[in-house]
């Protein structure tokens, strides 16, 4: 069996709590090395994981012969060129969500990923919980019928950070960084579990606003789209609503009925059909990227295929781009 032995580009929030454990979990996968720009943060890490070495330039990561495979977790405007680096020196990737921060840079990843053959795999995790597998079983089941329309609404006060608008504010809200607001931090999660379950997206437009103003980018986002199958679609985001506003739901209506689940909160889907409503409560692992890791990693021994890749992740970036007028 081939043991994987991964480096970490990054090690913030999202290896802490979603990600880094599982890859020490999962049978013939460990990591041996962590980088961030940081030497205090860097250390800090390796320290508390036991992981043997730490670096603060990711190209030093990159050439360590101990290191087979790459775990990318920064923000998105250096996601392409760290799998790039690390794909034309013949170490797979796992890179965090979005892909990249403009479906440009998707695109620039996918071709050198085919020139080199190396492959990337994009953290779009969601698939691959219990929860959405629930749904998507729901949905194929036929319970509710042939689907109609589908319906993203999504609303949640200002974080603290937000109001420091004097130069200190989070990479999410950063377009340079980001690739855009918090729309393009959360939106991906739910449009790739769309497309996951109804397809490509093919059609797409959105009307943008800042209406907040606590900081550039955009904070409110309505948007209309249409799968391959010519299922039409909607959403509307708000980051800047009211708390009795708060509201995290997916609806997909059926000529038979209704599924509605949520995606950041995992509450009970709730089945509405002829024979009532059915509220099913659905418990994910503790580390919820862990069955997306194991596949990658079984893909990347011969145990088996993973589709979570970089060209199936790109249609989100598209999807987003042109929602908020990018091109």
């Amino acid at each position: 069996m081939k043991i994987l032995k991964w480096g970490f580009i990054g090690c913030g929030e999202v290896t802490e709590k979603k990600s880094g454990p599982a890859f020490s979990e999962v049978e013939g996968s460990s990591v041996v090395a962590v980088m961030s720009r940081s030497s205090e943060k860097a250390r800090s890490y390796a320290e508390r994981h036991s992981i043997p070495r730490w670096y603060t330039d990711a190209q030093r990561l990159i050439d360590d012969t101990e290191v087979n495979a790459i775990y990318i977790a920064t923000p998105p405007s250096s996601h392409a060129t760290f799998a790039i680096m690390a794909m034309r020196a013949g170490k797979p990737v796992y890179v965090e969500k979005p892909l990249a921060a403009s479906y440009e840079d998707c695109v620039r990843v996918n071709r050198i990923s085919e020139q080199t053959g190396v492959p990337c795999f994009v953290a779009y995790y969601r698939r691959y919980l219990p929860y959405f597998l629930k749904v998507k079983e729901i949905i194929d089941s036929g319970v509710i019928g042939e689907i109609i329309n589908v319906q993203v609404r999504f609303a949640v006060p200002p974080r603290d950070l937000d109001y420091h608008n004097s130069g200190n504010l989070p990479w999410r809200v950063q377009p340079d960084i980001a690739g855009g607001g918090y729309f393009y931090d959360l939106a991906p999660h739910q449009l790739d579990l769309l497309q996951y379950m109804f397809g490509v997206i093919t059609e797409a437009n959105g009307i943008c606003a800042n209406r907040g103003r606590l900081y550039e980018a955009e904070d409110t986002v309505s948007a209309c789209f249409r799968f391959e199958s010519g299922l039409p679609g909607s959403g509307s985001w708000c980051f800047v609503a009211y708390e009795s506003a708060r509201e995290d739901r997916i609806e997909v209506i059926g000529d038979k009925g209704q599924v509605s689940f949520s995606v950041f909160n995992y509450d009970p889907i709730l089945i509405h059909s002829g024979g009532g409503t059915q509220s099913l409560p659905i418990p994910n692992p503790s580390y919820v990227q862990y069955p997306l890791i194991k596949n990658v990693v079984e893909h990347l021994q011969g145990l088996g295929v993973c589709t979570c890749t970089a060209v199936s992740a790109t249609p989100v970036n598209w999807a987003m781009d042109r929602i908020l007028g990018k091109f």
